[in-house]
């Protein structure tokens, strides 16, 4: 699984970087790659319209807010079962 945290590297898109990896360490989930995504030509083609951003996958489930880390923890197990 890769998780995608998009944004420009404002402070609220290292906030959200922040509450993932806190998550993915907490519920120790293995072969998880985060990436932190800054590249606008990339976030562009990954159609997000308004970062930060929270990409599981290919599938955008968070845009232009930063979830905290139990909304981000909630969101990740309702997508893995």
């Amino acid at each position: 699984m890769v998780i995608k945290v998009l944004g420009s590297g404002c402070k609220n898109c290292k906030k959200l970087l922040s509450n993932v990896e806190k998550v993915v360490k907490d519920i120790s989930l293995d072969g998880v790659e985060v990436l932190y995504i800054t590249d606008l030509d990339e976030i562009s083609k990954t159609g997000l319209l308004r970062t930060p951003g929270l990409m599981f996958d290919k599938k955008i489930v968070s845009s232009g807010r930063v979830p905290t880390a139990k909304e981000v923890k909630t969101m990740l197990e309702d997508y893995l079962n």
